[in-house]
């Protein structure tokens, strides 16, 4: 039997205007009683019937996502928590890839009121996205957006945090010719990551063995590995700019027969699903999808409801996952 709004209400002991009011994104509900509501309906798998609420709304009862690829476990994560909070609050979520608006100058989700809203997932020319979503009066938010002066309706990563807490960790293993490995300088996150690193290694008066610049590939770390033991010089530690780095560095180490941390000690970035499945299991700092994902749909929803009036940053933490490439068994 299909599960009705009816049901909900049973099940979670408020009223059926208290679970309309959920479904629909109010900002009157207090959060005691909103959470109750959407347990209740992931607890019976209620799906809110989009046609008839369109009809009554007016609205498409979809939110679309922008991302610029999906071979990205980070980005794979976020999706997957946006599309679940999302059909919580009965809509549909509708993906498109695409590297910027300039490469399909009028963007299909964009176009004639096909979305109720939109998420822009590290997006590219922002800017231009952003100029059109306010043309159309489309109601959006960015997700590691690469301009600061777009952070208002923004989720970020505090990267600098991120970078100066990977920093530290080796620093406080006794590690003084520590080198960094960039990812992509188009990145805001790139330059956040190595700002926070450089920060640590100042405080103690140190330089970096190198900082090497280049992508987010697992032939950069190897290249570059291969490049220092050609060379007969190795650093102690290297900070990577994600995990692929990292496994490219800790793959050309080990060929060399060089251990990894009891020689070099790695620490990457993302908490990619091969962090920790490589061996040694990586140290990496991880950025939580799951806040990230719930943040950007309360966000816009806020957005879409009208509660949110003034554009505002949420700027989460990184967490240091401490694994077997910096601290041996």
């Amino acid at each position: 039997m299909k599960v009705s709004i009816f049901d909900v209400a049973k099940k979670s002991g408020l009223s059926v205007v208290t679970v309309s009011r959920v479904i629909n994104g109010a900002g009157s509900v207090r959060e005691k009683n909103r959470q109750k509501v959407l347990d209740a309906i992931k607890e019976l798998d209620y799906r809110p019937n989009a046609a008839a609420r369109s009809l009554a709304s007016g609205k498409t009862g979809i939110i679309g996502l922008i991302v610029t690829t999906l071979q990205d476990s980070f980005f794979d994560a976020v999706v997957k928590e946006l599309n679940e909070v999302l059909a919580l609050h009965g809509y549909f979520l509708a993906i498109s890839i695409s590297t910027g608006i300039a490469s399909d100058e009028n963007h299909y989700l964009i176009q004639e009121d096909r979305v109720d809203g939109l998420i822009l997932l590290s997006p590219m020319e922002e800017d231009n996205y952003i100029v059109e979503l306010k043309r159309r009066g489309i109601p959006y938010v960015l997700i590691d957006n690469q301009q600061p002066e777009n952070d208002s309706y923004s989720i970020t990563i505090d990267n600098v945090k991120g970078g100066y807490a990977a920093a530290r960790h080796l620093l406080d293993l006794g590690h003084t010719s520590i080198a960094h490995l960039c990812g992509n300088e188009m990145f805001r996150s790139t330059k956040e990551r190595r700002a926070g690193f450089l920060k640590a290694l100042k405080e103690q008066g140190l330089e970096p063995f190198e900082i090497v610049h280049g992508d987010f590939e697992i032939t950069k770390g190897y290249d570059t590995a291969k490049r220092w033991l050609s060379g007969g010089k190795l650093p102690t530690a290297v900070f990577t700019g994600d995990d692929n780095i990292a496994l490219g560095v800790i793959n050309a180490l080990m060929e060399a027969g060089v251990r990894v941390p009891q020689e070099v000690a790695v620490v990457g970035y993302d908490d990619h699903y091969i962090a920790s499945q490589l061996r040694p299991h990586l140290t990496t700092l991880r950025q939580p999808a799951d806040k990230i994902g719930i943040a950007a749909a309360d966000m816009l929803l806020k957005r879409m409801n009208g509660t949110m009036k003034r554009g505002a940053n949420v700027r989460i933490d990184p967490e240091l996952i401490v694994r077997e490439s910096t601290l041996s068994k």
